[in-house]
């Protein structure tokens, strides 16, 4: 029996409103069961992280104190993931359910 590899899913938010959570909820439609998502929040001001983290508590949220930028808020989410693999996605990305298949 194989076992799927653990993939880390990050998404760096910035005041990404309705589409991060419309990104979330399609990643927890993939037909794969091993892996995690982080949100890493760049300062929003719109609460849009707060938001995704109540209607998907499995999500682990990482609030930075500032903006980070592009490159150094997806390097935060990153150093504190813990998959095989790495996948860093915009929230304004809908995954295919079968995204992860091999």
């Amino acid at each position: 029996m194989t076992t799927n590899p653990f993939v880390s899913i990050i998404i760096l938010n910035y005041n990404a409103g309705d589409l991060l959570l419309n990104c979330v909820e399609s990643i927890f439609k993939t037909n794969y069961d091993s892996f995690e998502v982080i949100v890493v929040d760049n300062l929003s001001k719109d609460n849009s992280h707060i938001r995704c983290k109540e209607k998907f508590d499995k999500i682990h949220l990482i609030e930075n104190k500032e903006n980070f930028g592009y490159c150094e808020g997806n390097n935060v989410g990153i150093r504190r993931c813990n998959g095989e693999f790495v996948v860093i996605l915009n929230p304004d990305t809908i995954v295919d359910p079968n995204w992860l298949q091999g």
